[in-house]
């Protein structure tokens, strides 16, 4: 059902997004610039700090241990830091992020990977993506010398910036956006939603 349920949302974000980004290019006569007035061809640094929540399934693959039924799962609440970059292509872009993780509550110890990002760009400031990468993840339940287990990832955000709220004039062109992200790790081994701000310069 989750594998399902995840597909079923990435096919949904792909399928509306690029008729938003083709009303947003589909003046000729526009200058070349991106939703949010910068340039629509670039360079686009960000850092960014989300908070979320990771569970994993009892059995899963790519040597993460067997929960047993009545055992503690693998689950618990998290932070990231993300430093990335984006280079936009008129309507669309690419990039790339790195992330660092550490678990506050639960049986994530921490965790680090990178990915890579595509998607759309729609109004003022807003982004809708799709991302894969992989992911290291290390659980404090197996003491200091725990193994890191990896495997590759997933996912589908989108960012929106105050503009698109109604608070524009906030900040500047790029400025701060919101986030919120879902991502799985190896075979859709685990559930993680994220939130949080990023800082685009």
């Amino acid at each position: 059902m989750r594998k399902l349920s995840l597909a079923a949302a990435i096919a949904a974000a792909f399928v509306a997004v690029p008729a938003a980004a083709q009303d947003t290019y589909s003046d000729s006569s526009a200058p070349a610039t991106a939703p949010d007035g910068t340039k629509a061809f670039g360079f686009e640094p960000y850092v960014a700090v989300m908070g979320g929540w990771e569970g994993f399934d009892r059995r899963v693959g790519h040597g993460i241990p067997n929960t047993p039924i009545g055992g503690r799962k693998l689950q618990g609440a998290i932070v990231n830091g993300i430093v990335g970059a984006n280079i936009p292509l008129g309507p669309v872009f690419v990039g790339a992020e790195g992330e660092v993780m550490k678990g506050v509550d639960g049986a994530i110890d921490w965790g680090y990977g990178a990915a890579g990002r595509f998607g759309f760009r729609s109004g003022d400031s807003g982004l809708f993506y799709g991302k894969v990468g992989y992911r290291w993840v290390n659980f404090d339940r197996f003491g200091n010398n725990s193994p890191d287990y990896h495997a590759m990832t997933y996912g589908v955000g989108a960012e929106v910036g105050p503009k698109d709220i109604g608070l524009g004039g906030l900040t500047g062109n790029s400025g701060l956006r919101f986030r919120v992200e879902v991502s799985t790790f190896g075979n859709a081994d685990s559930f993680r939603p994220t939130a949080g701000l990023v800082a685009h310069f």
